[in-house]
């Protein structure tokens, strides 16, 4: 795992930091030093993710069971005092969020609300937010997508992602919390959720370590941008420090069709088996990728973690994952 350097530990407060990429973060943020307090109510992310964390942090770890939308947020945070606050906690499913918008914006909007009025009630200097780079720019064929190109949003889930930035904006104006929000583009890595939203990777690993067909939606020539988590988390670590005042895109600016995909996992499996083609999906976006020249100039980050290695990375855990369950 690559670091920035030296720098001057700090306290910093992760919500969500019991899900995929939370969990990655946190592990990292101990790596580097700091202390680190975790928010989350396990709805979807799982205390196993935090074992290492838990182990190695003894002393500057913290876990809080709380929901981002729960007014005793605010009077955490404040006696906590973080300096630093990573923001990843939210309802992420697109497919749910059109199927119940009121539900995405009491999570999205409003509990993101509540931990910014933490951030401002603790004193934090800086607010890192979990954007969505899938969502944000909406449908655009101009790729790869730069941060100036129109955010237009085209689902409840991304119209709340992008009605939080422009909140991180007007509380960095009104109050001098400063903010970095990174769009990331699609993330995969060891700990996801093979259930979840945007989990290809994840699916694909556990049906082809258990000899079972994938589904690829449509003729499988949709692209998208997939980023390491590693490499997302490295992105976070530096806009603590970074970045501020920005809206950074975190993705590999590379297209990778979902039949590409498929085959490289194929190869790193050993299976020979074809893929199951079935309808293409509604309203599916056809092309997405992103564009991370702003976040190498003012990050200095880059993703380095090819489709190859990484999909291996998660093979190897989903093997270690069955192992151990059946021991």
């Amino acid at each position: 795992m690559t670091t920035t350097g030296p720098r001057s530990a700090y306290r910093a407060l992760v919500t969500g930091g019991a899900g995929f990429i939370g969990s990655t973060l946190v592990d990292r943020l101990l790596a580097e030093g700091h202390a680190v307090d975790v928010v989350d109510n396990l709805s979807n992310g799982s205390l196993a993710n935090l074992a290492e964390a838990r182990t190695s942090g003894a002393g500057r770890f913290n876990f809080h069971n709380v929901d981002v939308r729960s007014p005793d947020l605010v009077s955490l945070m404040q006696r906590r005092r973080p300096e630093v606050v990573y923001h990843l906690a939210a309802q992420a499913d697109v497919r749910l969020s059109v199927a119940d918008p009121v539900l995405d914006a009491d999570v999205n909007v409003l509990g993101s609300l509540r931990v910014l009025e933490g951030a401002r009630a603790g004193g934090a200097r800086k607010f890192v937010f979990a954007a969505s780079g899938g969502t944000l720019y909406g449908d655009n064929d101009n790729l790869p997508l730069k941060e100036s190109q129109p955010h237009r949003p085209l689902s409840p889930y991304g119209v709340a992602k992008k009605a939080v930035i422009d909140y991180l904006v007007a509380y960095r104006e009104m109050y001098g919390l400063e903010f970095t929000a990174l769009a990331m583009a699609n993330v995969y890595g060891p700990r996801q959720d093979p259930h979840g939203e945007a989990g290809v990777v994840a699916i694909f690993a556990g049906r082809l370590l258990a000899g079972e067909p994938c589904v690829v939606y449509g003729d499988g020539k949709q692209t998208r941008d997939f980023v390491y988590v590693d490499d997302v988390v490295d992105a976070f670590s530096r806009a603590g420090e970074r970045g501020s005042g920005l809206l950074c895109n975190v993705g590999t600016g590379r297209e990778t069709t979902i039949i590409e995909l498929y085959e490289a996992m194929a190869v790193n499996s050993g299976s020979q088996q074809p893929p199951v083609h079935a309808p293409a999906r509604r309203g599916e976006v056809r092309r997405s990728c992103l564009d991370p020249s702003r976040a190498g100039i003012h990050l200095g980050w880059k993703s380095w973690t090819t489709i190859d290695k990484g999909t291996a990375g998660v093979l190897d855990w989903a093997r270690s994952r069955a192992r151990a369950t059946e021991a």
